[in-house]
């Protein structure tokens, strides 16, 4: 009998166990505005014209305000464009890129009025081989949900 209870309590921690492990990962949820798929495309078909590849895209809810970390392996030497498209009511527009050591490499603003405002693109060649994070960031004081959409693309030889 104690071994029947021992062995109920065992599978029905592991399976709690397990069902709370899996409600601790946070997942980021896609979006999106065909306004936004629409740059995206064009500049994918202008910057493949250049000789470059789409390496990795995603399309990101966001919240104004709030930084949205993008992790990426950078291999040194090679040629890289980012691109964040964020959504086109918002204000201010801002990417920042850091390297392994935390130094921040590449910043970049933009705002509502400004040509292609809602979008930042920039090259990049690592020194190293080594992790990147990029942090996109807009601000939308009419919506608190926004769309964005980031890629990177590498030059092909």
């Amino acid at each position: 009998m104690k071994n029947r209870i021992l062995l109920v309590s065992l599978l029905t921690f592991s399976i709690f166990g397990h069902q709370l492990r899996a409600q601790d990962v946070i997942r980021q949820a896609p979006c999106s505005l065909p306004s936004i798929l629409q740059q995206a495309d064009s500049i994918k078909l202008e910057l493949a014209k250049a000789g470059f590849i789409v390496v990795k895209e995603a399309s990101m809810q966001m919240e104004s305000e709030y930084e949205m970390p993008v992790i990426v392996p950078l291999t040194e030497g090679s040629w890289y464009q980012f691109v964040f498209i964020g959504d086109m009511s918002s204000k201010l527009y801002e990417v920042r890129m850091y390297d392994w050591n935390e130094k921040q490499v590449v910043y970049q603003k933009k705002m509502w009025g400004d040509v292609d405002g809602n979008v930042i693109s920039y090259s990049y060649i690592p020194r190293f081989t080594e992790y990147h994070m990029i942090k996109p960031v807009q601000v939308n004081k009419k919506k608190k949900n926004l769309c964005g959409y980031v890629m990177l693309l590498k030059k092909v030889k």
